[in-house]
């Protein structure tokens, strides 16, 4: 058989890393976003302080993805990243309660949900922009 250095791909791993925005099948909406996460040092936005304050409230928050939770990432074809995220979101305030009981206070309340809604988010721009422009079909 082929040994593993004699591999050679005849395709890229991801297709459509490095991807022209501009020729990509999303609103104009969604290319705006991402070119501001491109600015900001791509999807770790690691340079976000260099964009103005309304455009990082632009790549850091989703207002659908705030609300809809898992149902947004399972709507814009990320089911697996929304799946883990809930499953994690759910560990923890399950954990986070039964702790709370067994010390006699209160479990937590509608709270967790607000806390919850921004995990997903904070998370979704930067995880469609992997997806999108980067190619990423995994838990990335």
């Amino acid at each position: 058989g082929r040994r593993m250095k004699d591999f050679q791909p005849t395709e890229p791993m991801h297709p459509r890393a490095g991807a022209n925005i501009e020729a990509l099948p999303v609103s104009d909406r969604w290319k705006h976003r991402f070119r501001l996460i491109e600015q900001a040092g791509g999807p770790a936005l690691k340079q976000i302080k260099s964009l103005k304050s309304g455009e990082r409230m632009q790549v850091r928050f989703n207002v659908l993805a705030f609300i809809f939770g898992p149902f947004y990432y399972l709507a814009k074809g990320m089911w697996k990243k929304g799946l883990l995220i809930f499953a994690l979101l759910f560990a923890c305030v399950t954990l986070l309660d039964l702790v709370l009981v067994a010390a006699g206070a209160k479990p937590t309340g509608n709270g967790v949900s607000i806390g919850a809604g921004m995990v997903y988010a904070m998370l979704a721009n930067p995880d469609y922009y992997r997806r999108t422009v980067q190619g990423h079909r995994g838990w990335r």
